[in-house]
């Protein structure tokens, strides 16, 4: 085991890591082009209820995560490399055919076919990543790759919403987003992968798809995200009853708090473990939902934004360290699956959760009862799974 592992002298900034890095930033950026533009798009195009569109835009959600544990049952059995290489191809060609989609069925297929693909290189990708970086500098190199995603998620609407703005059609908009995504597909052509990580000969079984050791982490992710989703989805709207005139600021804010902490987070969990820094997270999340639901102004909303970011920031790679840490390389893509179908299923719960009690308690309710589930989260989190995790992690 010891041997499919860099040595702790390597350093971190290797060529394939920065390869992998801006192919990521790339893909994430034409991903986002979508976020802000595809509803409008959608209520031009086929003249549609609410209804037919928000099912066009979940669908998405919906494919990935039903593709993510078959992803990792087959990342760990053959090339991770080639399947990481076809599924950016597949996903960057699906941004043309968005021009041509007409009807509802078409929009329907295509964001279907879109979220299969997502949900495959995502997974790859980011398995990928955590077999070519040192043991020793796990979290701080998962902690640089997921700021690729970050700045995506700040670049990406930005220069959708500029480039329509501009006077230029949807249609021109998909072909970039395509050119874009393919820029990242090329990158990611000069990484050279190693081939001496051992495969998974295990035979197949159902229970195989989701990584057993992997379900704890997953779990109380899970349950961060439920509120994450809930407040993704939902910020805008609760800023229009408040009385915000600038919500967007929310998510420029709230990308610099993401950004500030994966810049120290990684190296303090390689250095002195997850307890810490674990605890830090979610208290910054408790705080920033508090105060997001008691203080109904501007210093209130854009205070939480760099609270639950800089919270938001350190958790994800954190766990996403702690996972891969606990299991033997032949096992990354489906530790990587599980831990990512438990995130996407706790967006989607953030999502329906906070659509459901909107009819029965308001929206600064639910974000203090956002509050009280990142503590529950921390909880469990102390009582389970700091020594769990001490067990598990493997020794190297």
């Amino acid at each position: 085991l010891i041997k499919d592992f860099p040595m702790k002298t390597e350093p971190i900034w290797t060529r394939n890591f920065i390869l992998l890095i801006f192919s990521n930033l790339l893909v994430a950026i034409a991903f986002y082009f979508l976020i802000p533009t595809l509803p409008e798009h959608l209520t031009h195009i086929l003249n549609s209820s609410n209804t037919d569109i928000g099912i066009i835009l979940s669908i998405y959600t919906i494919s990935a995560l039903i593709i993510r544990p078959i992803t990792g049952y087959f990342i760990d059995r053959s090339s991770k490399m080639l399947i990481y290489l076809i599924s950016l191809l597949f996903f960057a060609i699906v941004f043309h055919f968005y021009a041509l989609a007409t009807t509802f069925a078409a929009f329907l297929m295509l964001r279907f076919i879109h979220g299969l693909t997502w949900g495959v290189s995502t997974t790859t990708g980011s398995t990928i990543i955590v077999d070519i970086l040192p043991f020793s500098r796990r979290g701080e190199g998962l902690g640089y790759f997921g700021l690729s995603m970050t700045i995506a998620m700040a670049l990406g609407p930005l220069i959708a919403l500029l480039f329509v703005g501009s006077g230029q059609a949807f249609e021109s908009m998909f072909v970039l987003s395509g050119i874009i995504c393919l820029g990242g597909f090329i990158l990611a052509l000069f990484v050279k992968y190693p081939r001496t990580l051992q495969k998974n000969t295990e035979p197949f079984s159902i229970k195989g798809l989701l990584d057993r050791k992997s379900i704890p982490f997953s779990l109380i992710l899970m349950v961060v995200m439920i509120t994450y989703g809930g407040m993704l989805f939902y910020i805008k709207k609760y800023s229009t009853e408040i009385g915000i005139t600038n919500p967007a600021l929310f998510f420029v804010i709230f990308a610099i708090g993401i950004t500030a902490s994966r810049l120290f987070a990684g190296r303090i969990f390689d250095h002195s473990g997850p307890r810490m820094l674990t605890i830090t997270g979610l208290l910054l999340m408790t705080f920033g939902f508090v105060i997001l639901s008691t203080l109904p102004n501007a210093a209130g909303f854009y205070g939480a934004a760099f609270s639950i970011g800089l919270g938001s920031g350190i958790i994800f790679p954190v766990f996403q360290a702690m996972v891969n840490n606990v299991v033997p390389p032949q096992r990354r893509g489906a530790a990587n699956s599980t831990l990512f179908t438990f995130v996407d299923l706790g967006i989607g719960l953030g999502m329906l959760f906070t659509g459901i009690l909107e009819d029965y308690i308001s929206l600064a309710e639910i974000f203090l009862l956002f509050s009280a589930l990142n503590i529950l989260a921390l909880a469990a989190f102390l009582l389970r799974l700091v020594n769990y995790y001490k067990n598990n992690k493997l020794v190297l």
